[in-house]
């Protein structure tokens, strides 16, 4: 049980009880393992609906066969759209607030009803609705969560970290349409919702336990401070306060501690951010990562159905070969943290566009297409887990440089958050333009020339990349050229 002395009666007083289990409810693991797992349950029932629409837009929305692929676009991208409307907000929101846990309940409050909102909705009125409300709960989840994971972890192990949210983002978002795609051929349309309420369930109980380290530092610093009856020791006399005098209510720095900043730097933070870029170069290379697999979301049940002609479960199931790699990530971000972002993420964008171009053979039905399709997913999944985890740890690592050019420049509360907001705005721009991408260009010019135009943006993203992730590649070229000349001055002397 944690006291606190008065500081004007000199009283010992018993405050709240201490948390039950507190030091557990606070650890790093317990934190990280609660957001990797509030973006699971964000990303699966994004995702578990999406090999179920194309079969369910007909029977219960009247939706007629040959507008299918459009309307199974338009519900994917709605939820792109109002992740990227939402998430600079949310970002400056979680910034200001005294706590993320908060935020995360609220969030979790919105995923429940855009959950109840789907599975009730018999018109395409109210699956869009649905749609936003998931992609309102994702910017929220999405900021809050990665911003309180930076709290925990901090930079050093910023990588793994975001190499185990990246694993849990990657199997929820391929998983999702193998089961729901199984679930309902096998069941039905309120058995895949069974799923998402149990997750739910699961998600509610780990937000209601966690306690973040700053609060549980607090109950710390309480427990230091016990009166001898509970420690067994001589309380110390204090000694008297000196006089407070008004000059001594504010220390001002002396000139050579004062840091000039440039002009734009006064502007808010989220404006700031968008000087970088180092950032701005992170931002596009995950667009076009969720972009990529978004286009898959939205094309390829519907194109194995009508090539293999398999139903709901093999649109689900062929999703499995994506979903393999993922479980790379955590090892990958620790050699992040290790060697830095750049190469991983450059390597991912620049393997995966041939792979992506040979898509454009699966075009006939025998058993060598569909091996050879399985195998180019196996690889573009692989090329893709080398993005995701480097880009996410890049966002915090960029913040941080800026951070340490000007100190003070966001201020106490810092940006974590409104730049994971960023993130999520080009995450949901991805999603946004990926299946509308896809899906037009397959509907209008045929899958062989959607998967090469993927290839394509793929390879042209690993050129930003290469330059500016991890900082500017010509900067450091320049700052090693210098480190040279002034060793071999020193030599020579």
């Amino acid at each position: 049980m944690a006291y606190h002395r008065s500081v004007l009666s000199g009283v010992w007083h018993r405050p709240q009880k201490r948390p039950w289990l507190l030091k557990y409810r606070s650890s790093k693991i317990f934190l990280m393992v609660t957001v990797s797992f509030a973006v699971f349950t964000d990303i699966f029932l994004y995702a578990v609906i999406i090999p179920v629409i194309p079969f369910t837009l007909n029977s219960r929305a009247g939706i007629t066969q040959d507008r299918v692929q459009f309307w199974t676009s338009i519900l994917v991208a709605c939820y792109g759209a109002a992740l990227l409307a939402a998430s600079p907000i949310c970002g400056y929101l979680a910034d200001q607030l005294p706590n993320r846990r908060s935020s995360m309940l609220f969030g979790l409050v919105t995923l429940t009803g855009a959950t109840a909102l789907l599975q009730v909705g018999s018109n395409i009125g109210l699956m869009i609705c649905g749609r936003v409300l998931q992609g309102v709960s994702a910017a929220i989840v999405w900021t809050v969560g990665l911003a309180l994971l930076v709290d925990t972890v901090g930079q050093r192990e910023i990588g793994m970290a975001m190499g185990w949210v990246g694993t849990s983002m990657s199997i929820a978002q391929l998983a999702a349409p193998m089961l729901g795609g199984v679930v309902f051929d096998k069941g039905s349309y309120n058995d895949v919702f069974s799923m998402a309420y149990t997750l739910l369930g699961l998600d509610i109980a780990f937000r209601m336990l966690m306690i973040e380290r700053k609060e549980a530092r607090r109950w710390d610093d309480l427990d230091s401070a016990l009166p001898p009856a509970f420690t067994g020791t001589r309380w110390p006399t204090p000694s008297p306060m000196p006089p407070q005098h008004p000059a001594d209510e504010k220390i001002t720095p002396p000139a050579a501690l004062r840091i000039d900043i440039p002009r734009y730097h006064n502007l808010p933070p989220l404006i700031t951010l968008l000087f970088s870029r180092r950032l701005l170069s992170a931002l596009w290379g995950v667009m076009v990562q969720a972009a990529l697999l978004a286009s898959f979301d939205s094309t390829i049940p519907i194109y194995v159905s009508q090539i293999f002609g398999w139903n709901s479960t093999g649109g689900g199931l062929i999703f499995l070969p994506l979903l393999l790699p993922s479980l790379l990530n955590p090892w990958i971000g620790t050699l992040v943290d290790k060697y830095g972002p750049r190469w991983f993420a450059t390597s991912g964008y620049l393997l995966a566009a041939p792979f992506l171009v040979l898509l454009r053979f699966i075009v006939t039905n025998d058993m060598v297409t569909k091996v050879l399709f399985c195998t180019l997913l196996v690889l573009i999944g692989l090329s893709l887990d080398l993005i995701i985890g480097p880009l996410m740890a890049e966002i915090s690592l960029a913040v941080e440089d800026k951070e340490l050019r000007n100190p003070g420049m966001f201020g106490e509360k810092g940006a974590y958050a409104q730049a994971y907001g960023l993130f999520n705005a080009a995450f949901a721009a991805g999603c946004l333009v990926g299946p509308i991408w896809g899906g037009m260009i397959k509907e209008h010019a045929g899958w062989g020339t959607m998967t090469w135009t993927l290839g394509l943006l793929s390879g042209v993203t690993a050129v930003p990349t290469m330059i500016w992730c991890g900082g500017s590649i010509f900067k450091k070229r320049r700052a090693r050229m210098r480190d040279d000349i002034d060793r071999a001055d020193e030599y020579q002397i």
